[in-house]
């Protein structure tokens, strides 16, 4: 009864290979909560492991760093190669400054700068473009190359910006009891919506900073400079209104860039909350919804006509889609493995047989 039981649930017919063995009944029990991923958790909990190692020297592992949160690479050597492409870039467009054509500020490695950082952000003004195919063909070379560094050098500064930001924020919303458990618990859960808020006070700085610019060192007008600024931080670059005066592309070359990730920031955090908004509906429903026969009778893992609190989870969170069907499946078949002797449960025995050294 109990292999029809996990035949019926845990498989679709066409997983019949990966049944365990008859007369293997299923077995849930409670838990601890698993090791977390972040990084600073893992860090901690890779210390208490160790503490805790016994006499074999072994202790839990903690992942590998990147295997969760994407192989990235570290934020220093990014910023070094975003250094040595603007280093390189400006030195290259220096010397093919002579085979482009434009509005030219009177100081040739400025402009240089300049071109390269427009070019590096995808802004594109067109005030300064290229009059030879050399020229041409090195701006290609430089924008392919430039998007691809630019997105892992804004996505680790945004990461250290946002996390540093965050926690100020939510302190400033709850001044009088910012270390009470409760508010933390609410900052850990509405952890997208103090990052919005972040992104939406620099992009107000940003965008009231780069009107002020052009309208008192470029003698925009106000409907110009906001035009310009919305051009620029878009990356739309019409190039109709941009920066013309050699103090304009200086502050240009830093202000691009940094307005380009906020503005990046913001639409990500805007379509992350809409979607953790979603989520959350989701998760409502299937906490609330009544509880039918036939939920029981999915959620019976084990086929002994019973559910279990470890079954009853795993029910809801395949109905919440945070687990697949697939996903259990494979979990079961890892137990059977470790399960060597075939108790239905897991000791340090079983593991010291089925992992030999």
């Amino acid at each position: 009864m109990a292999e029809n039981g996990v035949q019926q649930h845990l498989l679709h017919d066409g997983d019949r290979s990966k049944m365990p063995p008859p007369g293997r009944a299923r077995r849930f029990r409670r838990c601890q909560t698993a090791p977390s991923h972040n990084a600073e958790q893992g860090s901690i909990l890779l210390r208490q492991n160790m503490s805790r190692k016994g006499a074999s020297g072994t202790f839990s592992p903690v992942p590998p760093n990147g295997l969760i949160t994407g192989a990235r690479p570290r934020f220093w050597l990014v910023g070094i190669l975003l250094l040595a492409y603007l280093l390189a870039g400006t030195a290259a467009f220096y010397l093919a400054m002579d085979d482009m054509s434009g509005d030219r500020s009177g100081n040739r490695a400025l402009d240089a700068l300049y071109f390269c950082v427009v070019t590096m952000t995808t802004v594109g003004y067109g005030d300064i473009v290229q009059s030879s195919d050399v020229a041409k063909l090195l701006a290609c070379v430089f924008a392919f190359a430039g998007v691809a560094l630019v997105g892992a050098f804004l996505s680790k500064a945004a990461d250290y910006l946002v996390e540093k930001q965050e926690a100020l924020v939510f302190r400033a919303v709850h001044l009088n009891h910012a270390d009470d458990p409760k508010s933390l618990r609410d900052m850990e859960a509405n952890k997208v919506r103090y990052k919005l808020y972040t992104a939406t006070g620099l992009l107000a700085v940003v965008l009231a900073s780069g009107m002020a610019f052009l309208m008192k060192v470029e003698g925009m007008r106000l409907v110009d400079a906001f035009y310009c600024v919305c051009a620029t931080v878009t990356t739309l670059g019409y190039g109709d209104r941009s920066f013309s005066s050699t103090a304009g592309r200086a502050f240009a070359a830093a202000w691009i860039t940094v307005s380009t990730l906020v503005v990046a920031l913001f639409f990500l955090y805007a379509a992350e909350l809409a979607a953790e908004r979603r989520q959350r509906e989701l998760a409502h429903w299937v906490l609330t919804r009544r509880t039918t026969s036939m939920d029981l009778e999915a959620a019976d893992l084990d086929g002994d006509h019973r559910v279990s609190a470890s079954e009853f989870a795993l029910y809801k969170l395949k109905e919440l889609g945070k687990i697949s069907q697939e996903e259990i499946a494979e979990f079961l078949e890892e137990f059977d493995e470790l399960d060597v002797d075939h108790s239905g449960t897991l000791s340090s025995h079983d593991l010291a047989v089925a992992q030999p050294g």
